[in-house]
């Protein structure tokens, strides 16, 4: 849920605060005075398109700030998070927006800076925005099939993972058939190209770890000069007369000397003694490394032959040596692949013909568990409607096309979703043909069909906030109170936002926001306040009169809270 909100330097807000809390949240108040500019501010905070004319005039830019609950630890927009390297903790979520006076926007989520159209995808699983004339997600026919499998919980999802399953495998296998049944002048330049690659990989019979090897040897190489005068140095101090060890073995014959005259002296004796055979062993090791050092001018140009042959393998097949025999090794099995082309295709062609009966089969089965709860689904709605006083309208989730309708296998359109395409058909009139539902014009009925639709999925979606912005134009007297029940009944799900001119919504809520506007110092800066009983009762008496508030209309307004009350508990 939308737990905060906070407004800077937007349109005529210059600064607002709302704690936002759960169950109806009904916004009311004079017509300009900021009611649908905090909706707005809402939209672009979720990925809405940002405009400078939204700053504050005189102002450098707007910032608006949401912090998010998510009470569900399986929220989808974890899942969407995690994809963008985007840390949640503690179920908390920041969504950030800035837009200057020159008409960028700074957008982050969590405090990592983010593009609009992460921030967007974000947003989607946050907060559903919901006016009145809106493209929303149930009028897109395109998401009715994502919404009727949510609709089937458990059973579907079961049968539309194995299906997925079935057809990760089979997409896989039509890819390989498809690439050896291009025509044979492709195959041919394909073949050409990795036998010239494989040719020339295998001909230069690279070792693993080989460059390593040869860039040792080549630093050995090339420091000979220094490496040979600092081995002939070290040998000349310690070897030969008056050197190194002519002067230790003086002190150890001295000391051997005072050890036959003072026992005292004989660890000390030892210990020279000890280095000078040590300097001993080091001198013949340095002489030995000494001889064996050879400076050969040819090795160094092979070395730096070989090493610019590896060098262009890698450009040309991968970074290292590994990648470059990995490579190898890949397009030997292509090699294999083509040289055998026939026996492949036919071998792909028995796997993907058994597939598409496996796949056909669990497509049938989805099929038939997406019809068994679309009649749910379609008495679900037909309940909704009769409350919402439209029991004469007729809702059916069309099977545009199903599994049935395929029977020769070679024809199936197999999709990642299987072979249904379902969308929702109404008809508003007796008599009336049905018609997609996004060909409804009528405001009050657009608005009802979409309460009934938002009571039902509201349950499924995984939405935290749904905000409904004047969604009950054009309906009065009962319609206006079966509206007012049911966008309570979708506040049991989700937290509900709603600007209303309606009374009955007003009654209904279970926190009452009124906006003002003012004007100090010669500007306009609009305001909310949180209404108590006695300010909720003055405030739906205004809506109910107009102007004029009378002992008659507050008697009327105490009796909408009372009867709001009852039907909240029950």
């Amino acid at each position: 849920m939308l737990q905060e909100l906070s407004i800077k330097n937007f349109a005529i807000i210059d600064e607002l605060f709302l704690s936002v809390e759960k169950g109806l949240t009904v916004l009311t108040g004079e017509t300009g005075a900021g009611k649908s500019i905090i909706i707005d501010a809402i939209n672009l905070l979720v990925g809405g398109r940002g405009s400078s004319e939204f700053v504050r005039h005189g102002e450098k830019k707007a910032e608006i700030e949401g912090l998010f609950i998510l009470d569900d630890a399986s929220h989808p927009c974890y899942e969407r998070a995690s994809e963008f390297g985007i840390e949640i903790e503690e179920g908390m979520i920041i969504l950030q927006r800035d837009i200057s006076a020159s008409g960028k926007s700074v957008c982050r989520i969590n405090g990592k800076l983010v593009t609009i159209s992460i921030l967007r995808e974000i947003g989607a699983s946050l907060i559903d925005i919901h006016g009145q004339h809106e493209h929303q997600e149930l009028m897109n026919e395109f998401h009715h099939l994502t919404l009727l499998d949510q609709y089937g919980n458990i059973e579907i999802e079961q049968a539309l993972n194995n299906y997925t399953d079935l057809y990760k495998e089979y997409a896989q296998v039509l890819s390989r058939l498809k690439d050896l049944s291009e025509n044979e002048q492709q195959m041919a330049h394909r073949l050409d190209l990795i036998q010239f690659q494989l040719q020339e990989i295998q001909k230069a019979d690279l070792q693993l770890n080989e460059d390593e090897k040869l860039l040792e040897e080549k630093r050995k190489l090339m420091n000979f000069e220094r490496l040979f005068d600092a081995l002939k140095t070290s040998y000349g101090a310690l070897q030969g007369e008056q050197r190194g060890l002519d002067w230790v073995g003086l002190v150890m014959s001295q000391l051997e000397t005072a050890a036959e005259l003072e026992e005292d002296f004989e660890p000390l004796l030892e210990t020279v003694s000890n280095c000078f055979y040590l300097l001993e062993d080091a001198a013949r090791a340095i002489r030995n490394e000494y001889d064996s050092l050879e400076f050969n001018p040819e090795r160094l140009n092979e070395i730096e032959s070989r090493l610019n042959e590896i060098n262009q393998l890698k450009r040309k097949y991968g970074g290292t040596i590994e990648n470059i025999l990995e490579y190898c090794s890949k397009i030997e099995e292509e090699l294999e692949t083509i040289m055998n082309r026939e026996s492949h295709i036919e071998q792909l062609q028995t796997i993907l013909n058994q597939l598409k009966k496996d796949l056909y089969l669990e497509a049938k089965q989805l099929s038939d568990l997406r019809k068994k709860w679309s009649k749910k689904l379609t008495k679900g709605i037909h309940q909704e409607l009769k409350h919402l006083y439209m029991d004469k309208t007729v809702f059916e989730v069309k099977f545009l096309k199903s599994a049935e309708m395929y029977e020769d296998e070679s024809a199936q359109p197999f999709q990642k979703d299987g072979l249904d395409v379902v969308e929702f058909y109404i008809s508003t009139n007796p008599g009336e043909p049905l018609k997609p539902l996004n060909k409804v014009t009528s405001g009050g009925e657009l608005s009802r069909m979409m309460l009934a639709l938002k009571t039902i999925f509201s349950k499924h979606q995984g939405i935290t906030s749904i905000i409904f912005d004047e969604v009950d134009t054009g309906v009065s007297g009962r319609v206006a109170q079966s509206i007012a029940e049911k966008i309570h009944q979708v506040s049991e799900h989700s937290q509900v936002l709603c600007i209303s001119h309606l009374p009955q919504v007003a009654a209904m809520a279970d926190t009452h926001l009124f906006i003002m506007k003012n004007i100090t110092d010669g500007r306009t800066r609009t305001t909310v306040k949180v209404l108590e009983h006695k300010e909720k009762v003055n405030e739906i008496s205004r809506m109910i009169s107009g102007v004029e508030i009378t002992e008659k209309t507050i008697e009327h307004a105490e009796e909408l809270l009372q009867l709001a009350y009852a039907k909240k508990i029950t």
